[in-house]
Formats: C-alpha cells, sequence, structure tokens
C-alpha cells in the first residue's frame, strides 16, 4: 500500500466515480468540491479549501469541467501554485486547452512541483469500475512514480509526451469520439423512419465497416431508453469539439469533417439537451426529424421495474 497522500479536487460525475475507487482501494482522499454532498457520497474527507487539498496532499488529482474552471483553482495567491511545493504531483484529468496546460505546467515547474496533463477515457462506467484509459503528458518519472495511485481508476496508462500532449491526445479522441456518436445517432433515427429493426440493423453495423463505439456501447442500450445517464453532457462534448477545432488552427490543419458534430452537439443544446448526457443528441435529431424516439414507451417502464 502506497504511502503517498491523496487529494482529490472536482468531485463530480467523474471526479466523483474515480475518488470512489481510490476509497474502495482501501486509501484515504482529502477532496474538495463545490458540492459538500458529492465528497461525503464517495467517502472523501472534506477539505476546507483547494489550497487545503495541496498542502496536505502529496499527489493531487484534478477533474473539472474546462480551462477557466482550472486556472481558476490553480492561480492567484489561494491557488495551488502558491501552494505547492517541490516534489509534489498534480494530475489533470479534465479536458482542457492544450496551451493553457502547457503554461500552468511551466509555473509548477517553476516551484519545483510536476503538473501532468491526464487525458481519460472510458466514460462513467469505466470510472466506476476502475477501468479507464488514460493518456499523460509531462514528466515520465512522475507518471512512473504514481502509476500505483493511477490504477485504482486506470486500467491502461499510456505515457504520450511532454505537457500538453495528453490533452491534445484527449481531443483528438473526444472528436472521434463526438463524430462517432453524432452519425450513428443520425443514422439510428434514419433506420427508424424506415421502420428497420433497430436491433437487427445493430448487429448488421457490428458486423460490418460501419461499426464504431457508439453502435457497440452505446446505442444498444439507447434503442431500449437507457441513456446510459452520468457521463459527458451535450454542452461539454460541443465544448470537446470547439477546442479540437481550435486545435487544429493553431496546427495548420483543415478540418473538413468538425462541422458535422459541432451542429448536432449545438442543436442538442438549443432543444433543451444541453446538460444531458451526450447520448441524448439521437433525441435532437429525432425532435426535429418528426418526434422520432427510437424506443418505445414500455421499453422505459421495462427498465424502470429492472432498477
Amino acid at each position: 500500500m502506497g504511502d503517498k497522500r491523496i487529494g482529490f479536487i472536482g468531485l463530480g460525475n467523474m471526479g466523483g466515480r474515480m475518488t470512489g475507487c481510490i476509497v474502495r482501494g482501501g486509501r484515504e482522499v482529502l477532496g474538495f468540491d463545490a458540492k459538500t454532498d458529492n465528497i461525503q457520497a464517495v467517502g472523501a474527507t472534506p477539505a476546507a479549501s483547494a489550497a487545503d487539498v495541496i498542502e496536505n496532499s502529496d499527489v493531487v488529482f484534478l477533474s473539472l469541467p474546462d480551462s477557466r474552471v482550472i486556472e481558476a483553482v490553480v492561480y492567484g495567491d489561494s491557488g495551488l501554485i502558491a501552494h505547492s511545493r517541490p516534489g509534489q504531483i498534480v494530475v489533470d484529468l479534465s479536458t482542457a486547452a492544450p496551451a493553457s496546460t502547457r503554461s500552468i505546467h511551466a509555473k509548477f515547474f517553476e516551484r519545483g512541483a510536476n503538473y501532468l496533463d491526464a487525458g481519460i477515457s472510458g466514460g462513467a462506467a469505466a470510472a466506476e469500475k476502475g477501468n479507464l484509459t488514460l493518456m499523460v503528458g509531462g514528466s515520465e518519472p512522475a507518471l512512473d512514480s504514481i502509476r500505483e495511485e493511477l490504477g485504482y481508476f486506470a486500467s491502461s496508462i499510456f505515457y504520450i509526451g511532454p505537457s500538453g500532449t495528453g490533452h491534445i491526445t484527449k481531443l483528438l479522441n473526444n472528436f472521434l469520439n463526438g463524430v462517432a456518436l453524432a452519425a450513428t445517432a443520425e443514422v439510428m433515427v434514419a433506420a427508424k423512419k424506415a421502420d428497420l429493426d433497430l436491433e437487427t440493423v445493430l448487429k448488421v453495423f457490428n458486423k460490418s465497416s460501419g461499426v464504431n463505439f457508439a453502435t457497440l456501447n452505446r446505442f444498444p442500450k439507447i434503442i431500449h431508453g437507457d441513456y446510459l445517464k452520468g457521463g459527458l453532457t451535450n454542452t461539454l462534448m460541443l465544448k470537446d469539439i470547439t477546442l479540437y477545432t481550435e486545435l487544429l488552427a493553431q496546427l495548420g490543419v483543415a478540418s473538413v469533417t468538425s462541422s458535422g458534430p459541432v451542429a448536432a452537439f449545438g442543436l442538442a443544446r438549443a432543444l433543451g439537451y444541453a446538460d444531458e448526457i451526450s447520448n441524448t443528441v439521437v433525441d435532437a435529431i429525432g425532435d426535429i426529424s418528426g418526434g422520432v424516439r427510437l424506443h418505445n414507451d414500455d421499453d422505459d417502464d421495462d427498465k424502470e421495474d429492472s432498477r
């Protein structure tokens, strides 16, 4: 059992699940979140502030909505950087702008601390089971020193390269995820309107060239009314895709396919699904396609009965 003191800031949908994995692994976690109930729900010890977390931890994990919030937590007299010390490791598990990540890394480096950007993938289900995939940028020796701590919630850990590369890889992955989800949602609404059997259609896709993460893991549930709630919202998905387009502009790469998912998740936000899981993009497309739903009302009843 490791002797590093662990802190966690941001115990929401994903952060709370990751913290829960650490606690169930037998480690104490000092947690801070805007909602105190989130901390207590996963068995962490409440901290008075974010500064309190870093002052009393050797490894600090962050799981926050975006770079704006991350910067608010790390900068300033009450921020993490001002209270950091040599040898500490701060691991940013958020999805953030790589340029902001590199700037934060440089400030921690001046204090003798390490800042790792660790993009995560796998969604709420993988976070609950401790089976997340991590893509990490920053110091490789720092990463190697905390593999035990990361192992409580991640089963696959990849070192990508210098600071920022973990978050770059995360944006690339999330864009592919967004494309697959939006495109599959559109196709499944078309299949429903064509009166095709949706289970059979998915079986065909999953044995054919159209197979993707959404056809394999999302829509077999969605067609029965289970939207797998707890994961990335439409707002956060649109944020990630926007960060991707900004990254490509910086790299000088033409983004010829980004308009589709931008439109799809923007539509979902506009139609009232902003804070719903991004899988509900299929309902937004269904709304403007004649009020289509992939599942029947009795599917919802069956799902409720099985809980």
